[in-house]
């Protein structure tokens, strides 16, 4: 699997440019020129320059400090939602195919009733009623992200459900829980990480949007959206503030649809050959 990953370009090029702003994430606070928290009147809404290479914001913070902290809280909240979608959406997907009937119906009704609202409507629902937070936040968008998981990887499922070897599984006796876990699942495994890595770029969009609109990250947290936030209100006397938010935004969601793209040229032959 790996090899076939490495020998597409697309896939080299994303992994590479993610694997460095992953690298970014993680070391920000150590390769960070100031603090991305303390306010520093003196340094006003400067425009980038040697000292402050981004510029600074409405109170003097670095902002260049502020997106390399920024990375890691953005990332942090897309991977940890994605997490939750794909934990509670694999089960229920999975179990919806295999089991069928009755609790097939029930599954996916629930599911169809979610799917009336746009993900990001049922995020702000959740996180309205749980309060906003970074926390809520990550819960908001794993949960808002189940229905539709759930349906991809139960169409996949249902393929794997009338195979040959899960129907010898079944005449020796073994367990529905264990057909599920070790063979339903991992035969599964390819479609699950091309629909992951497409569920990252728009878990960034959604932490982001949250975050825009005050119910993500809270200040002084540097998160992208929330600094996208409040850069708005300076647009014409201040570029800088809402433009290199966005374009970290756009550049990493930009990257991992790519990825996503290319993995999906790997693990579905057929799309790629369209």
């Amino acid at each position: 699997m790996l090899d076939k990953v490495l020998k597409n370009k697309k896939a080299k090029f994303s992994l590479f440019f993610l694997f460095v702003i992953v690298l970014l994430g993680i070391i920000g606070p150590w390769i960070a020129p100031h603090d991305p928290i303390e306010a520093n009147y003196e340094a006003f809404l400067q425009e980038p320059s040697a000292e402050h290479w981004l510029g600074t914001d409405s109170i003097g913070r670095d902002l260049l400090s502020r997106m390399l902290y920024g990375a890691r809280v953005t990332l942090t909240i897309a991977l940890m939602s994605v997490g939750i979608t794909f934990v509670i959406g694999t089960l229920i997907g999975v179990t919806s195919a295999y089991l069928g009937g009755f609790v097939d119906n029930l599954l996916m009704r629930i599911m169809d009733i979610l799917l009336a609202l746009p993900g990001i409507v049922l995020a702000l629902a959740i996180v309205a009623v749980l309060g906003p937070s970074l926390n809520n936040a990550m819960i908001a968008i794993g949960i808002s992200s189940i229905p539709s998981f759930a349906l991809l990887i139960r169409g996949a499922a249902l393929t794997i459900k009338s195979s040959g070897y899960v129907e010898a599984s079944k005449s020796i006796g073994s367990s529905d829980w264990w057909i599920i876990m070790f063979q339903v699942i991992p035969n599964v495994a390819n479609v699950l990480i091309v629909y992951t890595t497409l569920f990252v770029g728009a878990a960034i969009l959604d932490s982001s949007a949250l975050g825009f609109i005050g119910l993500g990250a809270q200040p002084p947290t540097p998160e992208w959206g929330t600094m996208l936030n409040e850069g708005k209100d300076f647009v014409s006397e201040a570029w800088w503030l809402a433009t290199f938010p966005g374009i970290a935004i756009t550049l990493v969601v930009f990257i991992v649809n790519i990825l996503g793209d290319a993995l999906n040229d790997i693990f579905n032959p057929r799309a790629s050959n369209k």
